[in-house]
């Protein structure tokens, strides 16, 4: 009986036997012990299935990574050690020195930086296109050697909402997978596959953690995009690997298993991004209650930004949620449930304005951490950003007035009166 999502939450990716423990056992040891070296061998060889070295692979890690899985409806996953190390993997799975990939210029800062400046240094290039440009502009980005198209369900911080299917679409037509980073959706509000989105990535440490103990990530594949189709594309998944014996992966593991056992068999093996047993069992205590966060949180920043758009204080509100947005048709299509809890607003009288309105906030936590069960808020024009011009802040799309809020799931009213007395400090 395949279940619904909020019981995969609490019960997906692992089931005790008679008399096993009920909790997800956290298997804390480094190695595996063999009776034979044969028996090893197989492992090596990926003859066979198993553990050797938590480097790789641990069954507390495979067992949270399969609930996510299971909740995003994909055919494997495997966790990493953060969401940075997740898009890293995913892209660099398919994507080495002299390729190409096109991504949305509207993605989380650390994760521009990693294509731009690193993976830059490393070889493959990135062109970065409006997320709301037309069919035209985005077919003009691709190029022969482009390996894949890379987006975010919602844009962090800027709340932009992709147009899955259009970008799937353009990915497809043109032979390579489309990577969504579904960290603010989550599976719960959004499930990226069932509009096209070959590859999904989550930085754990936000929602699915939620309560900012335990930072890690996940990579999960749909198992339906066909490499063998574009193997020319693809001669990593296609094509022996003489680290394993000449196996290819295309051929021996197939559409459903290729992917995330080339990632981790090949690059966790060499670039070691894991992590913890016990950081995987503290997240799966997070998805255990993922779907009743959710809906709590994309509550409370609905009311936010309510409260925000009729107050005489604010100058702009930007929530997709919130009936007037450029994006709130957009997110109806995509996230008919409710899109984040993350809303941004500009407070009247620029930076200086802001930055009282911060020292003023009581409930809401001056933090950089976003998508948590306690309120963060941040003002990036005094602290991320605090290096940058006004006009360089322009540039960056962070105006000094600009302040990011992370709705937690406290109760609603308190928030909105914890923001009411820091705005009437504001002269």
């Amino acid at each position: 009986m395949d279940s619904r999502i909020e019981t995969k939450c609490v019960q997906g990716g692992y089931t005790p036997a008679n008399g096993e423990p009920r909790q997800i056992p956290i298997i804390q040891s480094t190695t595996f012990k063999y009776d034979t070296g044969e028996d090893m061998g197989k492992l090596f060889d990926l003859e066979a299935s198993g553990y050797f070295y938590s480097r790789l692979q641990n069954p507390t890690c495979d067992r949270v990574a399969a609930k996510i899985c299971a909740l995003e409806g994909g055919s494997a996953a495997m966790l990493t050690s953060s969401g940075q190390a997740a898009t890293f993997y995913a892209v660099f799975n398919i994507a080495s020195c002299g390729d190409h990939v096109v991504a949305s210029s509207a993605i989380y800062g650390g994760t521009y930086n990693l294509f731009a400046v690193t993976m830059k240094k490393m070889g493959v290039e990135f062109t970065f296109v409006d997320p709301d440009c037309s069919e035209e502009e985005l077919e003009n980005a691709f190029k022969p050697n482009t390996k894949a198209v890379f987006g975010e369900t919602i844009a962090n911080p800027a709340l932009t909402v992709l147009d899955i299917e259009k970008f799937a679409k353009s990915a497809h037509a043109h032979g390579v997978p489309l990577i969504i980073d579904n960290t603010f959706a989550t599976p719960i509000n959004c499930r990226p596959f069932e509009f096209g989105a070959d590859i999904v990535t989550h930085s754990t440490t936000k929602y699915m953690d939620g309560h900012g103990a335990a930072v890690g990530g996940c990579i999960v594949d749909s198992g339906k995009f066909d490499w063998m189709a574009h193997k020319d594309k693809f001669p990593g998944l296609c094509t022996p690997d003489e680290s394993y014996h000449g196996i290819t992966y295309a051929d021996k593991f197939g559409n459903e298993g290729e992917f995330i056992t080339k990632a981790t068999a090949q690059l966790m093996r060499d670039f070691g991004s894991t992590p913890s047993p016990q950081s995987a069992f503290i997240l799966n205590l997070g998805l255990e209650s993922l779907h009743v966060r959710i809906k709590r949180h994309c509550e409370n920043a609905l009311a936010v930004a309510e409260f925000l758009s009729k107050n005489d204080k604010i100058e702009w509100v930007n929530y997709p949620g919130l009936e007037g947005n450029k994006y709130y048709d957009r997110a109806k299509k995509y996230m008919p449930d409710g899109t984040c809890g993350v809303v941004s607003f500009g407070v009247k009288g620029g930076r200086e304005a802001a930055e009282t309105f911060m020292k003023n906030l009581k409930i809401c936590a001056i933090e950089t951490h976003v998508a948590d069960a306690r309120t963060c808020c941040l003002h990036p024009a005094s602290t991320t950003h605090r290096q940058m011009t006004d006009e360089q802040l322009a540039e960056a799309g962070v105006s000094p007035d600009l302040v990011r809020l992370s709705c937690g799931l406290e109760n609603a009213q308190d928030l909105i009166d914890d923001i009411s007395q820091a705005l009437n400090k504001v002269l």
